[in-house]
């Protein structure tokens, strides 16, 4: 009986991580995640999978979804996935409680089923086991799916950490195990395949936290991911040893402590949290705030701390701010302009290139090949990277002599059948789902395009009135223009003439093209003379006028 594997995002980019597993002719989803936006998305808020394909055709036939770990890329997107098919949703306990404030925002319905690792669940014909990894927020694991075509197994992120924070390292065991049985198919996490070497355990961050808070003159700013549980407690750790208060800013970030807290996965005592406002009334050597802002999010705390526009927190020369994240792809730009604004300001800022603030959660090349050694599986394909670390961890699998390595992209599937294990390429509609505001899938690539061009080289409009009974002009044309450089009004003059004759020109034609023809015609006049004298393409909008 064949299964099949069908991936949605995380395929050749950093996010959207969402893949699926069909048997019987049931789907069990793998994660729902989103993307932060790139800077040429206009206006964009978040970017998810495009699942609607897939729900309009066979959305009857999905009976679950499973989360592998609390971070936005994997369960960001899951409310919006739960709008549209309420399914029961398999995590551990802390990815399914940050999941929950998301989900309960979008209005959606949840059925939330807490899974403890090492324990074989079945849900329809899906029988699956969650198998802890290190990661850099607690409770992260991979998953395998006993099918019958053999073991399919997904490693979600992980790195093989020594010394985890929460003493809670990757099971190598439990994949050996598996390993044992025989490994069909293994998915695997591709983000450091370039790296060569190990990723530096997280505990290795403590001793330059603790030197960098305790030599700080005033007060202390740090940010990281908010779902950073592990980092979060360091920091907070190397504050409290230097004898300070520790406040939470950023409403994610918040959100993430207090449930972090209530289920034990951060140890804070108590006493020792207090409010921002209440942090900003102690002697400065005394507060650490920890906040929201590590990839130079336009409306984060830290970001408009660099601006000078927060609230509450004026930067001043005395403090010392540790951005203790590396920037997400797209957000370097973003993320070098407020560690620059922050100097601008006089504060000390610590970050990735110049302090040792930050390891990645994801594993190097010698780690990715002890989990091949272990495991042993019969095909594997690289999952969550660029393309570039897809073909690396490839080269890795095959360096291994692993039977089979596919490199596959969004919208591509495997299907394994007897003997047979065969890539479908293509076959699955996995394009970008854009959020903007409360709208979800309503911005198109056109209009992305157009609002490229609106920032690039402004608007034009032109406006004229035309005689419904001659199809000539009656007034205008009036162009007026926004984001257009063109001090003296020169260009628009010329291209209000090229307007007027475009129009006078079009009169003959009135009468079968009526005021839709006449703003194409006016359009492609306006535009023609600006680009002839300028070089430039602003957004041209027509508008006729019958009177």
């Amino acid at each position: 009986m064949s299964i099949r594997v069908g991936f949605l995002g995380g395929l050749g980019e950093v996010g959207r991580n969402c893949a699926f597993l069909e048997v019987e002719g049931r789907i069990a989803m793998i994660d729902c995640g989103l993307m932060f936006p790139e800077e040429d998305m206009w206006g964009v808020d978040l970017v998810l999978p495009d699942w609607r394909g897939l729900l309009e055709q066979r959305g009857d036939d999905v009976r679950c979804v499973i989360l592998t770990h609390a971070h936005e890329d994997h369960m960001g997107g899951l409310g919006y996935f739960l709008r549209e098919c309420n399914v029961p949703v398999y995590g551990t306990e802390l990815a399914l409680a940050i999941a929950a404030g998301r989900v309960e925002e979008l209005g959606a319905p949840k059925d939330f089923r807490v899974t403890p690792a090492g324990d074989w669940v079945e849900e329809g014909p899906f029988r699956f086991m969650m198998i802890p990894v290190s990661h850099s927020v607690p409770e992260g694991c991979g998953v395998a799916f006993d099918t019958p075509e053999g073991l399919v197994v997904h490693t979600g992120d992980f790195k093989l950490d020594p010394t985890p924070i929460d003493s809670r390292p990757t099971d190598l065991p439990a994949f050996a195990r598996l390993g044992e049985r025989g490994v069909r198919l293994l998915l695997s996490d591709s983000t450091n395949a370039e790296r060569e070497g190990v990723v530096p355990s997280e505990r290795t961050l403590a001793a330059s936290m603790r030197s960098l808070i305790r030599e700080a003159p005033g007060r202390v700013i740090a940010t990281c991911f908010a779902s950073h549980l592990h980092r979060v407690q360091q920091i907070a750790d190397a504050g409290l040893e230097d004898d300070r208060y520790l406040a939470f800013l950023g409403r994610s970030m918040e959100r993430n402590v207090r449930i972090a807290g209530e289920l034990g996965a951060l140890d804070l005592p108590e006493g020792r949290v207090v409010a921002v406002d209440e942090a900003l009334e102690l002697p400065p050597h005394r507060a650490l705030i920890v906040t929201t802002g590590s990839q130079g999010e336009p409306f984060s705390a830290l970001t408009k701390m660099a601006a000078g526009r927060h609230r509450w927190v004026d930067i001043d020369p005395t403090d010392t701010v540790i951005i203790s994240a590396t920037p997400i792809p797209g957000n370097e730009t973003s993320t070098s302009r407020v560690i620059s604004d922050l100097m601008r300001r006089g504060a000390r800022v610590f970050h990735g290139r110049n302090a040792h603030v930050h390891v990645s959660g994801h594993a190097a090349a010698e780690e990715l090949k002890i989990l091949l050694n272990v495991v042993r599986p019969q095909t594997l394909v690289p999952v969550h990277g660029e393309f570039r670390h897809l073909r690396a961890h490839a080269g890795l699998g095959e360096a291994m002599g692993t039977p089979e390595v596919l490199v596959l992209e969004d919208g591509d599937a495997v299907v394994i059948d007897g003997d047979r294990t065969v890539a479908e390429r293509g076959t699955l509609d996995a394009g970008l789902v854009y959020v903007d505001g409360s709208g979800v899938g309503d911005v198109r690539e056109e209009l992305l395009a157009e609002r490229g061009r609106l920032s690039d080289d402004g608007a034009v409009v032109a406006a004229v009135a035309v005689d419904y009974d001659t199809g000539r002009l009656a007034g205008g044309p009036r162009l007026v223009s926004r984001g257009f450089a063109d001090e003296d009004g020169a260009v628009l003059a010329l291209a209000s003439e090229a307007a007027a004759a475009a129009a006078d020109a079009f009169a003959d034609d009135y009468a079968e093209g009526g005021p839709e023809g006449l703003e194409a015609a006016v359009k492609r006049a306006v535009r023609k003379a600006i680009k002839s004298e300028t070089g430039r393409r602003p957004e041209v909008v027509a508008v006729a006028q019958e009177v």
